[in-house]
């Protein structure tokens, strides 16, 4: 077997295309494999309104150039003659042969290898790697992410969770959308409004969603959030997330440390012992809050009350659930603690959510592990600052999608 002919094997080259030279250039670690066609060949055209559709001959030619995944450590390049037809409304197009990705420049074997690494790495690490800009990089992630998210089917979408992310600390904010069943990032959009949520509706009829076939919706406490739900979602139920009702919680005990601390110096450099749960303590943490334990303290008796919080999640049926939830307000609300009792009053006032929790099983456990990933993404990453770059990295990382539908080279989630 000729080497031209190995070659158009290995790179799966058919018909009417075979490899006609390859060059090698040691001194910049360069191959480049020449592509040519048989005469007389024909080339398929299709337009993207399918109105011209046909095989057509070359009617002339253009040279074209892409970067192929490397030759060892060698970069490789593929090289050829591309044909234009003549279409038989008078128009010339150019034709794209089977090996072209998406974007010029690169093969779909590239751009599959750029979509693989892109999860893994921080972007400006992968353009060190593989010798091209960061800008190359994120346009082909851009046109990935983008043409997939497009082709989304939310015809079974039926529960969902939403939570804001900042893009920058003390920055702009995002609201990332995810299905709880598939759990996987189905929709990301500026802002932390009412709007986001009219515009995920918008999105998701777009995409064959229906809004009446959402039963169930997971969110923090935003009125915004749960106007937006109400006005777009009418036949859900609302289900507030056990983590934001925690976090409520957690600042109304930080408060009441806060203030006794000032007389109490035993209180100094105690924060993450009321915040953290008995699991996450270290032994050192232990063996002080025990000592606090046996003082009477306001923080303790905050920090009781929250814990006993905690435990009512654990009842076995929802008649348990709620009477549970009833003792904790009254206990709450005579404890004469002035923000456990603010934090009681907040619980009181979305009663109704609180308790859909047991109803459902629902919440945003899926989305509060996205959105880790998503920071330690952030914070690894240059040019994550872009609304734009963000947002497609979201979904690269969260969003499950499927590249093999636009590119066969790439691997089917």
């Amino acid at each position: 077997m000729q080497i031209n002919e190995l070659f158009s094997k290995a790179l799966n080259i058919n018909e009417p295309w075979y490899v006609s030279d390859i060059s090698f250039d040691p001194e910049h670690k360069r191959l480049t494999i020449s592509i040519d066609f048989k005469r007389g060949s024909t080339f398929h055209y299709e337009s993207e309104d399918k109105k011209i559709c046909g095989d057509y001959k070359a009617y002339d030619t253009i040279e074209k150039e892409w970067r192929h995944l490397n030759f060892f450590e060698h970069e490789c390049y593929l090289k050829a003659r591309v044909p234009r037809v003549k279409t038989e409304d008078g128009g010339i197009h150019i034709t794209s042969p089977d090996w072209s990705g998406l974007l010029n420049g690169f093969t779909l074997l590239f751009e599959a290898f750029i979509m693989l690494l892109s999860k893994t790495m921080p972007i400006h690490q992968l353009s060190n790697i593989i010798k091209e800009s960061d800008h190359k990089i994120w346009t082909v992630i851009d046109k990935y992410v983008e043409s997939t998210v497009d082709q989304n089917n939310h015809s079974e979408l039926t529960a969902f969770g939403m939570d804001e992310t900042s893009i920058a600390k003390g920055h702009e904010y995002v609201t990332t959308f995810v299905d709880l069943n598939q759990k996987k990032t189905v929709f990301v959009t500026e802002g932390k409004d009412a709007k986001t949520v009219d515009e995920f509706k918008s999105h998701i009829e777009s995409h064959q969603g229906k809004p009446e076939n959402i039963t169930d919706v997971s969110c923090d406490m935003s009125p915004a959030f749960i106007n937006g739900v109400n006005k777009n979602f009418p036949q859900a139920e609302i289900t507030f997330d056990k983590f934001h009702i925690i976090k409520v919680i957690n600042e109304a005990v930080d408060s009441v440390r806060r203030q006794e601390s000032k007389s109490n110096p035993l209180l100094k450099g105690t924060r993450y012992i009321f915040l953290k749960n008995d699991t996450n303590l270290t032994e050192f943490q232990k063996a002080t809050k025990f000592s606090l334990s046996k003082l009477n303290l306001k923080s303790m008796r905050a920090l009781n009350i929250r814990e006993s919080f905690q435990q009512i999640y654990t009842a076995k049926t929802l008649n348990e659930f709620e009477t549970l939830l009833k003792k904790w307000y009254f206990w709450a609300t005579h404890s004469k603690l002035e923000p456990m009792k603010k934090a009681a009053k907040t619980i009181k006032s979305h009663w109704d959510g609180i308790v859909n929790w047991k109803k459902s099983q629902i919440n945003n456990g899926i989305l509060e592990g996205l959105n880790s990933i998503i920071q330690a993404a952030k914070a690894k990453a240059k040019g994550y600052a872009t609304f734009k770059h963000f947002k497609n990295i979201i979904y690269l990382i969260t969003g499950n999608l499927d590249f093999s539908k636009i590119n066969p080279k790439c691997l089917p989630t």
